[in-house]
């Protein structure tokens, strides 16, 4: 009785993640001020969330409004694929985005000669590349298990956890792969983040003006917000070995980094950043800006 009201309330949520994130890519490639290192990470951050979104709330919507809610093995599969390739591209691209504010804040004489375009481009490239590669072997050995029975996924979408659980063999091979991969790009991802920002915190508070150090504190601290939501929700979810715990935590969970992850990104980006603000009433109110006699 309640589903036509979810479904508004995620439609809504799903617009306003693609608007703003959407918002986010075109403004920074636009204006020529925001051509930075930094600014070139957030921008591919907002492009990869339209992307990771898209593998999950579409199918999601549809359910809500189906009596009948099924998918193919096939597309179970791709949607788990890619739905994993998405996150680890993040965990990667988060780790790059705090390397980027390590060199900024504590080498800041050598970050311009370090991260050039060349390096960012590469940088970028190199965390889809390896997101895209990671969940390969434990796609491989999903498609592989046979699943005899009635088949109802205990989930609001497809990931390795359910599937599983539906599994009529054993999967303990599949739990120690997929703990060993989601640990190894979870953790590592993490602990690199926050060993830069323990740096990090440590150059700030060398800087003798109350001023200097808010200015440094006010770059980085939204990118930690946005890594301390997301990674506090999928290491709970992926590094343990079982197949799983509550089921109702395993979905509330899944709303966290799925659908209020990429919601939250444009909000903290855009909200804690006056440069970016700025950047975007340059963009879509140019117009608006000439006609006015306060211009200059």
């Amino acid at each position: 009785h309640i589903r036509s009201c979810l479904f508004v309330l995620l439609l809504l949520v799903y617009l306003f993640t693609i608007g703003g994130n959407m918002l986010i890519f075109l403004v920074i490639r636009l204006d020529a001020a925001l051509h930075k290192p930094m600014y070139h990470f957030v921008s591919v951050l907002s492009f990869l969330e339209l992307w990771y979104t898209a593998t999950t709330i579409p199918k999601m919507l549809a359910n809500l409004l189906s009596e009948k809610k099924t998918i193919s093995f096939a597309g179970c599969l791709l949607q788990t694929y890619f739905f994993h390739s998405l996150g680890a591209s993040e965990c990667y691209l988060l780790t790059a985005m705090a390397y980027d504010r390590y060199l900024a804040i504590c080498r800041p004489l050598h970050y311009p000669s370090i991260m050039t375009t060349a390096l960012c481009v590469k940088m970028a490239a190199g965390c889809w590349t390896c997101g895209f590669l990671c969940p390969i072997s434990e796609v491989i050995l999903v498609s592989q298990l046979p699943f005899c029975n009635y088949n109802e996924i205990p989930h609001i979408f497809c990931d390795f956890p359910p599937l599983l659980s539906l599994a009529c063999k054993d999967t303990s091979t599949n739990v120690l792969v997929d703990f060993a991969v989601n640990a190894f790009i979870i953790l590592i991802t993490f602990l690199f983040i926050m060993a830069s920002y323990g740096r990090i915190i440590g150059a700030v508070l060398k800087i003798k003006t109350a001023a200097g150090r808010r200015k440094a504190f006010s770059t980085c601290a939204s990118h930690l917000i946005v890594v301390l939501i997301f990674f506090g929700s999928i290491i709970f979810m992926y590094v343990r070995l079982k197949k799983s715990y509550s089921l109702t935590l395993d979905r509330t969970l899944a709303v966290v980094y799925s659908v209020l992850t990429p919601l939250a990104n444009p909000i903290i980006y855009s909200l804690r950043n006056k440069e970016l603000i700025q950047a975007i009433k340059r963009t879509f109110f140019k117009k608006v800006e000439k006609a006015s006699p306060t211009h200059h």
